[in-house]
């Protein structure tokens, strides 16, 4: 039994949540988990869409809950409750205790007097519109600020972190890469950031419009500068899959045996290559691309940027692309849109493998490396909480197997046909 889960994801967890929210004076009208973070033996945080009645005006809110940082109910603005067992830290976003420049970011006369000091005038600057594009509760954020002239993102981290990504924005853009550009940053965890321009290819790929082609998305990988190689070393996805596999059987213990293998044929095919010593972005695929009619203009959250194994990055886009097409119900527009991002996953991973020379993959070094990245995005279904998590993550797992035994490349070609042809 997953004690720290069931609390904070089970019936207990309204009680917890009506506590921290009557502290505060208002009252809890209802409430549901919306994504979940559980790190077995060490931490869980869940945040949750809430609907809390503050003076008689209902209102949606974000909450967040952790266990396992001790911490955390030292900082302002958290409520800590206990059950008896364990101590849970419970707050309002945007007061999140590891992100201590989350409220800063999120309230706009601040974020004005920051637009100030990056030299936009003050017409161009009242009244900035703030909208959430990215929340991970403990981990970061990303907020969209736009005024009447002036548009940044401001990333928000755990304050160690921030000092290491600018200068990943900062070697990147330096080196011409098409990286948002680092305009500003602070200790306690904030990081300004450019806006790029285009659309993410993920809208491309959905709707069926043009799309790089292998090659290009390789163009794309050469240009990382040799520099990268300097920065720290951080697991590529498929080095963790083991981790991956004791989330998975936590969560859902009926696939904790077969997870566990799967992740053992991971680990025991990678490790006939070794470390790598390439360039890597890290985390690359279709959502971190930026395009402007089909080409690449721009290429987002550098955070992993380091060296590694060039075909990490390659089967973290097609890993992704493949999940795209584990829809599911009968409507005919999903069933195409279905087979068609399979399609493309098998046509990207043979663009790969077909290339010349080190820019290229082995093919069955990148079937296993999709495989490793496939079963760390098996977490996805309960970590965001989707309507037949279970079964969803089981369909994962399917495909992870499909990839190491070779039936998911059975239809692959040599020299794709359909990626870039719009």
């Amino acid at each position: 039994m997953n004690t720290h889960l069931d609390l904070l994801t089970g019936e207990a967890a309204a009680g917890l949540l009506d506590a921290a929210v009557a502290t505060a004076g208002g009252e809890l009208v209802d409430w549901r988990v919306r994504q979940v973070d559980h790190r077995p033996g060490s931490t869980t945080t869940v945040a949750y869409r809430a609907t809390v009645r503050w003076d008689g005006v209902e209102r949606s809110e974000t909450l967040g809950a952790s266990v396992g940082r001790s911490r955390d109910g030292r900082k302002p603005g958290v409520v800590t409750l206990s059950d008896g067992d364990a101590t849970v830290a419970v707050w309002r976003f945007p007061g999140d205790p590891a992100l201590p420049a989350l409220p800063r970011a999120f309230n706009p006369a601040a974020v004005e007097e920051l637009l100030a000091g990056l030299g936009v005038g003050p017409e161009a600057r009242a009244d900035p519109e703030l909208k959430v594009r990215a929340y991970r509760p403990t981990r970061r954020a990303v907020i969209e600020a736009r005024a009447a002239s002036a548009r940044v993102f401001l990333k928000v981290l755990r304050p160690r972190k921030v000092a290491d990504l600018h200068q990943r924005h900062t070697l990147l853009s330096r080196a011409g890469l098409p990286v948002p550009r680092p305009l500003g940053w602070s200790d306690d965890g904030l990081l300004v950031l450019s806006p790029l321009h285009g659309t993410e290819m993920r809208s491309a790929v959905r709707n069926g419009g043009r799309i790089p082609s292998p090659a290009e998305v390789l163009d794309l990988l050469d240009r990382l500068p040799a520099d990268v190689r300097d920065l720290p070393r951080r697991p590529a996805w498929s080095e963790s899959a083991e981790h991956y596999a004791g989330v998975i059987g936590a969560a859902l213990p009926a696939e904790a045996g077969r997870a566990t293998d799967l992740a053992g044929a991971v680990v025991a095919r990678l490790a006939e290559r070794g470390a790598g010593a390439d360039p890597t972005h890290g985390d690359l695929y279709e959502a971190q691309i930026m395009l402007n009619e089909g080409r690449i203009t721009g290429l987002l959250d550098v955070d992993s940027a380091g060296p590694g194994h060039r075909a990490d990055d390659l089967a973290c886009l097609v890993a992704h692309l493949d999940v795209l097409s584990l829809v599911t119900g009968s409507d005919p527009a999903q069933t195409e849109r279905a087979a068609r991002m399979r399609r493309l996953a098998a046509d990207y991973a043979a663009g790969f493998v077909a290339a010349p020379g080190s820019r290229g993959a082995d093919l069955s070094d990148l079937a296993a490396r999709v495989a490793g990245v496939l079963l760390s995005l098996a977490t996805g279904p309960h970590r965001v909480q989707e309507r037949g998590w279970k079964a969803a993550t089981s369909r994962r797992l399917d495909v992870v197997a499909a990839w190491l035994d070779g039936s998911r490349l059975g239809g692959t070609r040599l020299a794709p046909s359909g990626a870039g042809s719009g």
